[in-house]
């Protein structure tokens, strides 16, 4: 193989583009074609100047790229690794990995099986600034972590969901396509979740899904968290409002995320590290300390990973097995909310299969 990567994006929606904006950017990555059967495809694979492709099916009859990005809707992700990795082909398959955990399952067996490497779209791990906050927290800074408080709230409007129907459906509501997110996030910072208990409210605008929801989580290491979303909340404090990673969000100068720690905490994505002085005692003053560091568009991370991926010089970030062990998470907590049980993400399946 040569040391460039050939890659197709298959759904170009608003993330579709802002993948192929991140492959432009990239040194020895190219844009192979584009897969898309809505009326856009032809127009937008021509601005590209690439080829179209009304399916995958179609697209790996006419060329071999050297990976496929699935952009698509989340009910189409395991079709379509699945055909990924029958044609041999590395896959980045958009978070979340499936739509429930046996599908995905399956998909994760089916890509080790074939040794085929699938990464997962959890770029928010490849933000520089998370790489930071995981370093603040493993080296102890904060000392014990005691705590986690995230926070998802923000308003979509109408059209938002009316350009893609599919987002008014059962299990495309705000904790699978966006509290997934924040799972992974604080899953990758503060370690595995063992148990969930959740509640949520059905949608105020009538759709199919919830449009609020919040859950309690321990973790492995005895820390308690708490994390709550809403797509119909007016808010500041959300990961795309307070990171400043996509410019389409408004800025603010809040965090999302609190990490609490037995010698300090930790805001985040200000990454300020908040200490008492001298010793952790609530008379003595407590001090904010922020620490910098170098931003970059973890889309672009993430292609550029992706790219080393597919020439055999690293292994995924977030492979398909990291992205089931959130999926778990996920589930748990949809499952939690709908039966008011406690749920142990690693046994939801088989909670499910009984239900």
């Amino acid at each position: 193989m040569s040391e460039h990567a050939r890659i197709v994006v298959a759904g170009i929606g608003l993330v579709g583009k802002r993948h192929v904006d991140a492959i432009n950017q990239v040194k020895n990555v190219s844009l192979a074609g584009i897969v898309e059967p809505g009326p856009i495809g032809p127009r937008y694979a021509e601005s590209q100047g690439v080829p179209h492709f009304h399916s995958l099916e179609e697209m790996f009859a006419a060329i071999k790229p050297d990976g496929v990005i699935l952009a698509t809707p989340t009910t189409l992700h395991i079709s379509q690794g699945k055909t990924c990795i029958e044609n041999k082909c590395a896959a980045l398959i958009e978070k979340p990995l499936g739509t429930s955990v046996h599908d995905a399952q399956d998909l994760v067996n089916m890509a080790t099986a074939a040794d085929i490497p699938i990464l997962v779209g959890h770029h928010r791990r490849h933000n520089p600034l998370v790489q930071k906050a995981k370093d603040i927290i493993q080296n102890g800074e904060i000392g014990q972590v005691r705590a986690v408080h995230s926070n998802c709230w923000f308003y979509k409007p109408d059209d938002y969901f009316d350009a893609a129907p599919w987002r008014k459906k059962q299990g495309a509501g705000p904790i699978s396509v966006n509290l997934v997110h924040d799972v992974d996030l604080i899953r990758h910072l503060c370690g595995e979740i063992i148990t969930v208990q959740a509640q949520s409210a059905p949608s105020l605008r009538g759709y199919e899904n919830e449009d609020v929801a919040a859950a309690v989580l321990r973790f492995e290491n005895g820390a308690i968290g708490t994390i709550t979303v809403s797509d119909s909340i007016v808010a500041p404090w959300s990961w795309e409002f307070t990171s400043h990673e996509h410019p389409a969000y408004p800025k603010t100068a809040e965090s999302s995320y609190l990490i609490g720690g037995s010698n300090g905490s930790l805001s985040i994505p200000d990454l300020t590290v908040w200490t008492h002085q001298e010793a952790p005692n609530w008379w003595n003053p407590i001090r904010a300390t922020s620490l910098p560091c170098q931003a970059s568009d973890p889309l672009v991370n993430q292609i550029a990973h992706f790219s080393d991926i597919i020439l055999n010089q690293a292994s995924p970030l977030v492979s398909g097995a990291e992205g089931l062990k959130t999926l778990r998470v996920v589930e748990a907590i949809q499952l939690a909310a709908k039966s008011g049980n406690t749920i142990q993400p690693f046994e939801a399946l088989e909670h499910r299969r009984t239900a």
